[in-house]
């Protein structure tokens, strides 16, 4: 093939490299093929930063409005998979109770109090996995909260999150969904629906409904994805920034002498290894981008993973370092009109849980017995993260 021959890079490219350890690859990639066709991925992997921008930014060109999007195959049209106008209608009843002030005033105080609680229960133990421990059920309690749901618990609403992104994986890899995530589904929507008829002002689905931008079945859409979002990459956000400490024993103990630097840290971290490692967007009309000619139709990988090492921009650009004065370009939470709405709750939730872990649970280290690494072609964070701290002896 043609393609293949011109992108030899692209074209040699795994999907188990970019699982387990796609950085030197996308560092090839970015380097000499910028827009290179990956056969694996079915499509053109964006690597370099400023052409990455240029794909987030130009929705009329590169669009998430496509019918092979799969979040929007399973809940339908959200905020995540339309456009334009439709985008600005669907996001804009959401958009002012997650503001930098709002988040702050609403929710510290319920973040504050969970992370201590959750780190109260594992600290007799000397030992955990962070993930299934901490990280995991924050980010969930902090979705129940927010989305102030009148009958479901934080495990109700994670048993719904792991159904339906269940079902959207199955789609994304061109297999029938699984029905458990069209119940789950169901579930959320009686759910949102009996919360909007309870008319609780806590609710950010309550003032969606009654904004009246939106109709019930799109503020259950909405839902879904404030709650796939919230989840998945916060899980990931505190989980790599842990990891990324843990691993820098030099970084971690400048964190320790100025706890100031916790938010370097967590900018760092998501620049290093952001939690979803790409976005997706289908080409709308025939482009030429980075020395490649892009067919209307075809998929447009941007991998943020490497936008976000791109030594144009960050010098060294492999190394967790809580000094570098740019790390805030990096572009975990995407760019343009699909700009993470969660961003400043995310970071609130990873700077508290972080600040509760070092204070509650004293010589903190990974375990040595359990090697861990990030992994994941779209999610990216350690499947598995077993630390250990010092329990001091009872008298």
């Amino acid at each position: 093939m043609v393609t293949a021959r011109r992108f030899p890079l692209g074209s040699a490219t795994t999907l188990t490299e970019l699982e387990d350890d796609p950085h030197p690859r996308l560092a090839l990639l970015r380097a000499r093929e910028p827009v290179s066709w990956v056969p694996v991925l079915g499509g053109w992997l964006v690597t370099r930063r400023d052409l990455a921008l240029r794909v987030m930014r130009d929705a009329a060109t590169f669009t998430v409005d496509d019918p092979r999007f799969s979040t929007a195959q399973v809940v339908g049209p959200s905020m995540l998979s339309v456009e334009g106008a439709e985008h600005k209608r669907h996001r804009a009843p959401f958009t002012d109770p997650f503001r930098t002030q709002d988040v702050h005033d609403r929710f510290t105080g319920f973040v504050e109090q969970e992370a201590a609680r959750l780190v109260e229960d594992i600290r007799p133990r000397g030992s955990a996995e962070l993930r299934r421990a901490v990280a995991g059920p924050l980010a969930v309690a902090v979705v129940a909260e927010s989305l102030g749901l009148v009958d479901a618990d934080a495990e109700a609403v994670l048993s719904w999150y792991d159904a339906i992104v269940g079902a959207v994986s199955d789609i994304t890899a061109g297999q029938p969904a699984r029905p458990d995530g069209a119940a789950a589904f169901d579930r959320l929507r009686g759910s949102v629906e009996a919360t909007v008829a309870a008319g609780t002002d806590a609710s950010v689905l309550v003032a969606a409904a009654e904004s009246e931008r939106l109709k019930l079945p799109e503020v259950v859409a909405n839902a879904a994805v404030l709650m796939f979002g919230g989840i998945e990459t916060t899980e990931g956000m505190i989980a790599n920034t842990v990891l990324h400490l843990l691993a820098h024993p030099d970084q971690l103990a400048l964190v320790h002498a100025d706890p100031g630097l916790v938010d370097a840290a967590v900018e760092e971290s998501l620049r290093l290894e952001p939690a979803a490692a790409v976005v997706d967007r289908y080409a709308t009309a025939d482009v030429t981008i980075g020395g490649a000619d892009v067919r209307r139709g075809d998929l447009v990988v941007v991998s943020l993973a490497g936008a976000n090492r791109d030594p144009e921009v960050f010098e060294d650009p492999d190394s967790f370092d809580l000094r570098r004065s740019n790390s805030r370009l990096q572009l975990a939470f995407a760019h343009g009109p699909h700009f993470c709405l969660g961003a400043h709750l995310a970071r609130l939730e990873t700077r508290v849980c972080l600040l509760a872990l070092l204070d509650r649970l004293p010589g903190l280290r990974l375990d040595p017995a359990s090697p861990t690494a990030p992994r994941g072609l779209v999610f990216r964070k350690p499947p598995a993260l077993r630390v250990r701290w010092d329990v001091p002896a009872q008298h």
